[in-house]
């Protein structure tokens, strides 16, 4: 079958072929895996994280892509819930032990055998993948191929950060960086907090603008203040210095929640901008998003239906990927970018 590899840890700036396509053999599932036959996937920011080293792949050559919609072509004799031309969905989640406190609980995306789908095992940057049927999702009828794969993840990890904020209809919400997944977000909130305000905290002005077009009552620089004070907020920004922003403009008892794989790295006198009376006192939390588990994707993907949220997207082939890549490691994100396998 056909697939876009990574082979090596490179530097985007200074390679613009970053993805090799070659053949390989079409994986054969286990008693538990379905195989799929890739439709679409979805790119994202993660992979320019795998690409550049700052969440690296154990090992290589790695098929990259975790939001991945697809027809399942076979199953493992172990397999109940699936059958063959079932459309499905694959996440980034792609395993768990099952076994530890974590995943009893239902926290799975906190388990140390947790594996990442186009990171730890082949993704979909290919024609065929392979998943466990419990990691496999069925697709609402109402979107497309591809529609539903941005759903997977930015709409899923966005979902989990809003779970995770607690907010009650009536409260502020702060979101800090409009991209891929604050612009789903956003419809979730004017959708299940009709009586909510939302502040969008962007630095480009198309942004801003975009959010206004969806519902944002208040948009600002990251930097601004905005003119109430916000309960609730959601970064999802890879910098530091929006972190001290957001607390400084959260409500005594706010939360903050970090919904981001990666923040860049923090000087000792970075570190001593941030000022205990002014960021934390008064019982201000923070808390970070790590992963996803299959409750996410299930219950965001039964939301995305009802609201309906359909995102923008734009077509790519899959030799096209290192394209897509590249303009979204430069900033050129209008829509969300998804390859076209089959």
């Amino acid at each position: 079958m056909k697939a876009m590899i990574i082979d090596r840890i490179c530097d985007l700036k200074e390679e613009k072929s970053p993805l090799k396509l070659v053949e390989i053999p079409v994986p054969i599932p286990d008693d538990n895996e379905v195989l799929v036959k890739v439709s679409v996937c979805g790119v994202c920011h993660t992979e320019l994280d795998e690409i550049e080293g700052r969440t690296p792949p154990p090992r290589f050559p790695l098929v990259p892509g975790h939001q991945i919609v697809g027809v399942v072509a076979e199953t493992g004799k172990g397999v109940k819930t699936l059958k063959a031309g079932d459309r499905v969905g694959i996440a980034w989640i792609h395993s768990a032990c099952g076994k530890c406190r974590f995943c009893l609980e239902g926290n799975e995306n906190l388990c140390d055998r947790f594996e990442a789908t186009g990171r730890d095992v082949h993704g979909g940057y290919a024609e065929f993948a392979v998943v466990s049927g419990d990691f496999a999702y069925p697709i609402p009828a109402l979107f497309n191929d591809f529609e539903a794969a941005p759903l997977l993840c930015a709409g899923t990890i966005g979902y989990r950060s809003l779970r995770l904020t607690q907010m009650q209809d009536g409260e502020n919400i702060g979101l800090i960086g409009f991209g891929a997944s604050a612009h789903l977000v956003i419809q979730m909130i004017r959708h299940k907090y009709p009586s909510s305000k939302v502040f969008v905290f962007a630095r480009r002005e198309g942004e801003r603008v975009f959010a206004k077009k969806l519902g944002a009552y208040w948009t600002g620089d990251t930097a601004d203040e905005p003119p109430e004070k916000i309960h609730r907020a959601i970064d999802t920004t890879p910098v530091w210095g929006t972190m001290l922003h957001a607390l400084r403009n959260l409500e005594k008892g706010g939360r903050l929640v970090i919904n981001a794989i990666r923040k860049e790295s923090v000087d000792k006198e970075k570190l001593l901008e941030l000022d205990y009376p002014e960021h934390l006192w008064l019982e201000k939390e923070i808390k970070s998003v790590a992963n996803v588990t299959r409750r996410d994707v299930r219950e965001f993907l039964e939301l995305a239906a009802e609201i309906p949220i359909k995102p923008e997207v734009r077509k790519y082939t899959l030799e096209q990927a290192n394209e897509a890549l590249i303009e979204l490691k430069e900033g050129n994100i209008q829509g969300a970018k998804v390859l076209h396998i089959a």
